[in-house]
């Protein structure tokens, strides 16, 4: 078994939970394509994206115990989708990049000490004998709040933010490509958010208590 097909620590491909996860998300498809497509769906919207009230835990970053959280942000997200696809046979990869986000709330902004976010994540799959990159992260809800495209897959085409959002704002720009990985780099991505990002952390390898949903209702509220 190659390294990009493996169950690991974080990417628990073998767990009960995350193929029953994925067995559930594919029923009916026919080809890995169709899986990987099906698969992005579900975890893009069955699993709440929030950054607030998240677990950065070992255990907490495992595929099964995000699935069963039913929440999460982009690492959560994509450690779930690489982790269901290995479980599938489909090679997969995380991927990680700093990010600018113009569209970030201003509470958010405190927390992480600007608009730049270090080692956003998203996945690289082998489909068809080529990689294509996936972001199942914000779902559906989320992106309507924020008046933001949701993302789409279709598993020929790259995947990544749109750079403006349904008004025509600036939105998602990377600005620093970090590489993929077979496996979670636990210690490197918690070392930059210990030294970039400490306010968004409670001390306790939990991020700090809030809701993005709410914070986007209530700017709905105020406009």
């Amino acid at each position: 078994m190659t390294a990009d097909l493996a169950a690991t620590a974080f990417l628990d491909a073998g767990h009960p939970v995350v193929r029953d996860f994925a067995t559930r998300a594919t029923a009916g498809a026919a080809t890995p394509a169709d899986r990987a497509v099906r698969l992005y769906y579900a975890v893009r919207d069955d699993i709440l994206y929030d950054v607030y009230d998240i677990d950065m835990s070992r255990d907490g970053l495992r595929a099964s115990t995000v699935i069963s959280r039913g929440s999460g942000f982009c690492l959560h997200k994509s450690i779930v989708y690489a982790a269901a696809a290995r479980s599938l046979g489909i090679p997969a990869r995380l991927v990680f990049a700093d990010v600018r986000n113009h569209l970030a709330s201003g509470r958010l902004k405190e927390l992480v000490g600007g608009d730049v976010f270090r080692f956003h994540g998203l996945v690289s799959i082998r489909l068809d004998g080529r990689w294509v990159k996936a972001t199942p992260v914000f779902n559906k809800t989320l992106c309507r709040l924020y008046r933001l495209k949701p993302l789409e897959f279709d598993g020929t085409a790259d995947s990544v933010y749109h750079p403006f959002d349904e008004s025509g704002r600036r939105h998602m720009e990377f600005l620093r490509w970090h590489g993929e990985f077979d496996d979670f780099p636990y210690e490197l991505v918690l070392d930059a958010f210990r030294t970039e990002h400490p306010r968004l952390l409670d001390g306790h390898d939990q991020t700090v208590k809030g809701s993005l949903t709410a914070e986007a209702s209530a700017q709905i509220s105020i406009v």
